[in-house]
């Protein structure tokens, strides 16, 4: 990971441009850490830099148009960015990209399954090996890959795709843990039936809390989101599966070729419901049919807007 002191340097130089910078702080506890948006010295003094630094702050920046601002972008986050100028939804001259590379984050619900996690007093890392301490005095030494998300187990892009200011060596793309798409494989060797199940159990745990859809950083419907939209009326409010089905995969379709896999959706999910799985398999349907992946090429044209009336890769005569 790249030096948390070199890293404020480069915030502090952009502060006088900008309204502010976004990053994270510490939260309240020790492998948690939340957003931080860094308007001066005192702020700066708070900004981390660690494993803790799962979030995607590029869901912030819709909110924020027309004011420039800078952001702190991992790797996967860069993505976001990208698809966000791709979609005109930023302006480029509005954004202050300060990038870090990436080894990898840690993720809060396996984290959670070892142990209760509000007992964490401290946590320390050293190379692949996290210590953590907890309250009552004992100590739990974990693999950092043992928790590590998904998305990390499947990063390609360890370093930043776009930025303004680079902190840190860029540092070399390592071999996968795990396909991008490995658990939507695993779940496709289910049944139809095990498949429906599944997601029948799951939906009935849904709360309806729309965190899933606040935490994504392309979700920008905002106002105009079906799920809450009165005029037209698309969906009730009714808390049955069928509702909570429908929201979610309507969700999935909006997302098609826009998802940049972040997690944010399964990340913010209060009920640990595996909603991304919804959107990987958008993501990969779109990828073999069109080769294309939100995110990675500034300048590509998203798939939506180059479709041909007899695509290559979809033999329709076969339907």
């Amino acid at each position: 990971m790249a030096e948390l002191n070199e890293l404020r340097e480069a915030v502090a130089k952009v502060l006088p441009d900008v309204k502010h910078v976004i990053g994270w702080q510490r939260g309240y506890h020790a492998v948690r850490s939340s957003p931080l948006f860094i308007r001066n010295q005192e702020d700066l003094d708070k900004l981390i830099w660690d494993r803790t630094c799962y979030q995607n702050l590029a869901s912030y920046l819709t909110s924020t148009r027309g004011e420039r601002v800078g952001i702190i972008v991992k790797g996967c986050d860069s993505r976001s960015v990208n698809q966000l100028l791709q979609e005109q939804l930023i302006n480029r001259e509005d954004v202050v990209v300060i990038g870090v590379p990436c080894t990898g984050v840690i993720s809060l619900d396996k984290i959670r399954a070892k142990f209760p996690i509000n007992r964490v007093k401290d946590m320390q890392v050293e190379g692949d090996e996290l210590t953590i301490a907890t309250r009552d005095g004992e100590e739990h030494k974990l693999n950092r890959w043992d928790v590590a998300p998904d998305k990390c187990l499947a990063c390609k892009y360890p370093n930043p795709l776009i930025f303004d200011t680079h902190v840190g060596e860029p540092i070399e793309t390592w071999e996968p843990k795990q396909g991008l798409y490995a658990r939507d494989e695993e779940f496709d060797q289910k049944s139809l039936d095990e498949r429906f199940e599944f997601w029948r159990r799951e939906m009935s745990r849904c709360i309806r809390c729309y965190a899933c859809r606040n935490a994504c950083p392309m979700c920008v419907c905002r106002d105009h989101c079906i799920a809450e939209s009165r005029q037209p009326h698309y969906q009730s409010q009714e808390a049955d599966v069928r509702e909570k089905f429908f929201f979610q995969l309507i969700h999935a379709m909006h997302l098609a070729g826009r998802c940049t896999e972040c997690g944010e959706c399964e990340r913010a999910c209060p009920m640990d419901i595996p909603v991304l799985l919804f959107k990987t398999r958008m993501g990969k349907v779109v990828k073999d049919l069109f080769d294309y992946e939100a995110g990675v090429d500034q300048t590509a044209v998203p798939p939506l807007l180059t479709f041909q009336a007899e695509e290559s890769n979809i033999e329709e005569k076969e339907w």
